[in-house]
């Protein structure tokens, strides 16, 4: 069984934001590829458990806030005896450039609070990523995640998102390493 969790924070004011790419990729996802939304309410976050692609999958939302994403995701692993080589979790990047993805299949959190969590939580760094691109901030960085992003950069982020989307389909597929390969390269 795959989770792959989008990261964000839960609240009308945190919509579209930066930050919340990881909730984004997963909307997106849930309205152009699952045809069902993410919302039953459990495990302190919105999930879904489908069939999807003929395997099973759960997609996940922390609604914990983003630096205590792990204790939400640490749940629903427990619940559903989920190995770690299994979890993909999806989420902005300020060492991007907008529109820009990478999936990465290990290491540490690299200063973003809500994967830092996660490791912390599940107690390894050996946790799938698919990092989507936000570039750097100019100014406060909190202030900058936190803030919807310019027309132009939204356009870039789109791109990313739906190709987050692609590379999901893909790992489900064919599997983690086939898809870093082929989106790493794109």
């Amino acid at each position: 069984m795959l989770l792959f969790v989008g990261l964000g924070n839960p609240g009308r004011e945190y919509e579209k934001t930066r930050h919340n790419m990881g909730f984004s990729t997963l909307d997106y996802f849930s309205e152009h590829h699952l045809k069902e939304p993410i919302i039953k309410n459990s495990f302190q976050g919105l999930f879904l458990k489908t069939t999807y692609l003929n395997q099973q999958v759960i997609f996940l939302k922390p609604q914990t806030y983003m630096n205590l994403s792990g204790i939400s995701v640490s749940e629903i692993v427990k619940f559903y005896k989920i190995k770690l080589e299994d979890i993909v979790v999806i989420y902005d990047d300020l060492d991007l450039e907008p529109g820009k993805i990478r999936l990465r299949p290990s290491g540490s959190s690299g200063g973003h609070k809500g994967i830092k969590n996660i490791i912390e939580n599940l107690g390894s760094e050996n946790i799938k990523r698919i990092r989507i691109g936000i570039g750097k901030a100019p100014y406060s960085i909190i202030d900058y995640v936190l803030e919807k992003p310019s027309k132009d950069q939204q356009k870039l982020i789109d791109e990313a998102i739906k190709n987050a989307c692609e590379a999901i389909d893909d790992i489900i597929l064919k599997g983690f390493d086939h898809a870093m390969n082929f989106f790493n390269r794109k």
